[in-house]
């Protein structure tokens, strides 16, 4: 028998604590946070010239490589563990992940000029916006196109791999780019949209509810990250 995540008493939660408005805008506060540590972090290593040490010292690719592996560990920690981990717990490596990923962003800032950025950034924000703003307010239940959108980012890791060991697919990259963006579109609606599941599925919790928060905060990070990289990729300019 399958699990109805709305089946708690709707009231519960609004008569206990958060309104479901309140929970939302606190989950993406601590999105809006993980963005801040992240490149802040990435603008701190930008500025002191850290990421340009580390690259000429040859030391950047082996910094890069633990940090990634240690954004994956913390990650794939975090989704697994969320519901035996103190809220304290989850706060620490959801901001510990952004610092990290902030280390990994900071070659960016060297690769593209900042007009690009900024640009990049402002569509970012408003195509992110209005994807979740529609994954809150429908009323279409969005779990069905999970499936497809877990075959697309699988499609878009796999192409990736390949593409370092195939020059020749690089070609490509401006079509790969439009299906990064409209996968991570569709994650951003998918993810908003269960917001509201987390909320009345654990509604009788509150220090469930409080790490449900931070873990779906941390799903719209990425789904906001991914975003802006690909659409990096194809609106952005390199610097000469």
């Amino acid at each position: 028998m399958s699990f109805d995540p709305y089946e708690f008493d709707r009231g519960y939660a609004s008569n206990q604590g958060d309104t479901l408005g309140q929970y939302t805008a606190k989950t993406f506060l601590w999105m809006l946070l993980g963005l801040l540590v992240t490149f802040g972090v990435a603008l701190g290593c930008w500025v002191s010239n850290l990421t340009l040490y580390l690259i000429y010292s040859g030391m950047f690719q082996i910094v890069h490589l633990g940090a990634m592996i240690a954004t994956l560990v913390l990650a794939f920690t975090m989704g697994r563990r969320i519901e035996r981990m103190q809220v304290g717990t989850a706060i620490a490596m959801f901001v510990a992940f952004s610092a990290l990923f902030g280390l990994s962003m900071s070659t960016i800032l060297l690769a593209y000029d900042v007009s690009s950025l900024v640009l990049s950034f402002g569509a970012t924000g408003l195509y992110f916006g209005a994807l979740a703003a529609y994954g809150f307010l429908t009323k279409r239940d969005l779990s069905n196109i999970r499936t497809i959108l877990f075959s697309g980012t699988i499609f878009l890791i796999v192409f990736g791999l390949l593409s370092m060991f195939i020059p020749g697919l690089n070609a490509f990259d401006h079509v790969i780019c439009l299906v990064g963006i409209a996968i991570f579109l569709g994650w951003t609606a998918y993810d908003t949209q269960k917001i509201r599941a987390f909320y009345h599925y654990y509604s009788a919790s509150p220090e469930m509810l409080a790490k449900a928060s931070i873990f779906s905060a941390l799903q719209l990070y990425l789904d906001f990250i991914n975003l802006f990289l690909y659409l990096l990729r194809f609106l952005g300019n390199r610097r000469r």
